[in-house]
């Protein structure tokens, strides 16, 4: 009778985890198909080494390219500064591996070789000549990354509360996200993940933005809505614990950078500190333009965007000074070969 008993309160128990299990997985792919629906990709597509990179760009004249944090897309980039920039620019603005509208290689780590390797192809491939490379937050350690390993590829750095130092207490903002496991990390991303950072979305949006308020057409028009897909999730993670892999041997070799480079950080920053992240930079990097912005947080381009792009503008003087030419841009869209 006991055994009887057991089996029931078993099978009953274990019928109500399949069905939580397939309860969180309609919900995520609810989710994913809102968020794909509401902010649907609007650029072109190129292969570059088994990743298939999303990314778009306007205007002509000297390129710079654009770089997001962790957890974003290009849209923080495209919706807060390409239509107030002005002529004289060739623009180009990409999602990151496995953010956004691109899909990440099988097999990739995510480390910031790769990521940097990446760039380095992608700006190869458009026939982009030596750009100014912008980097937000985790993007800023990727540029960084791209300029110690390949200087020649490009003409400048500018940097916008970019990541630069390894640092423990960073992680534990990012605890859910610190996922070691690949395993764990794939089965979360289609699970619990999606549902409870939709939950969480308001107060999260609200850190990255403090002690600014958050920009009100955010979710949309700064594509906030992306983030809230499995893949993104998953290459968010991937991110998260791959960077602390490379960071502190980049960082050592900081002083190699010879190229016209720049830092705009905010002092009120929450998510990465001014005083570990940017304060120690101009001694690291001679002749750095280390521009400080007193009570700015997290998001300079959508509290501050007539700001950064006169920083932007400044670097890029400096990186194409010289310059006789204006380079003409090809355009591929094709798998390369």
């Amino acid at each position: 009778m006991l055994l009887s008993v057991l089996s029931w309160l078993f099978g009953g128990l274990l019928l109500l985890v399949v069905i939580v299990v397939a309860g969180l997985v309609l919900a995520t792919w609810w989710i994913a198909a809102k968020a794909e629906r509401l902010v649907p990709a609007n650029g072109k597509f190129i292969e570059i080494d088994g990743n298939r990179i999303h990314y778009v760009e306007t205007g002509e004249g000297r390129p710079i390219v654009f770089l997001h944090g962790l957890g974003a897309q290009l849209h923080h980039f495209r919706h807060t500064l390409f239509d107030r920039f002005g002529p004289g620019y060739h623009l180009i603005a990409l999602d990151r591996p496995g953010s956004g509208h691109s899909l990440r290689a099988s097999g990739a780590t995510g480390r910031l070789p790769e990521q940097a390797q990446l760039v380095r192809r992608f700006i190869e491939a458009l026939g982009l000549e030596r750009p100014l490379v912008v980097g937000h937050s985790l993007g800023g350690a990727i540029v960084l990354t791209l300029a110690v390993e390949h200087p020649e590829t490009i003409s400048g750095i500018a940097l916008l509360a970019p990541l630069t130092h390894p640092e423990t207490r960073a992680r534990q903002k990012f605890d859910l996200l610190y996922v070691p496991s690949r395993l764990l990390r794939w089965i979360m991303a289609y699970t619990v993940a999606i549902p409870v950072s939709l939950k969480y979305a308001e107060p999260t949006m609200k850190f990255i933005f403090a002690p600014q308020p958050v920009a009100g057409d955010y979710m949309i028009v700064g594509g906030g809505w992306l983030g809230l897909r499995p893949t993104h999730y998953h290459a968010t993670s991937t991110d998260v614990v791959a960077v602390e892999q490379d960071l502190g041997r980049i960082e050592q070799r900081y002083g190699e950078i010879a190229m016209p480079a720049g830092i705009l950080f905010g002092t009120a920053d929450r998510v990465i500190g001014i005083a570990v992240h940017g304060e120690p930079m101009p001694d690291r990097i001679k002749g750095l333009d280390f521009e400080a912005v007193d009570g700015l947080g997290h998001m300079p381009q959508f509290v501050e965007p007539e700001r950064v792009i006169a920083f932007i503008k400044r670097i890029a003087e400096r990186a194409f000074t010289g310059r006789t030419s204006t380079q003409a841009h090809n355009n591929f869209t094709e798998p390369l070969g």
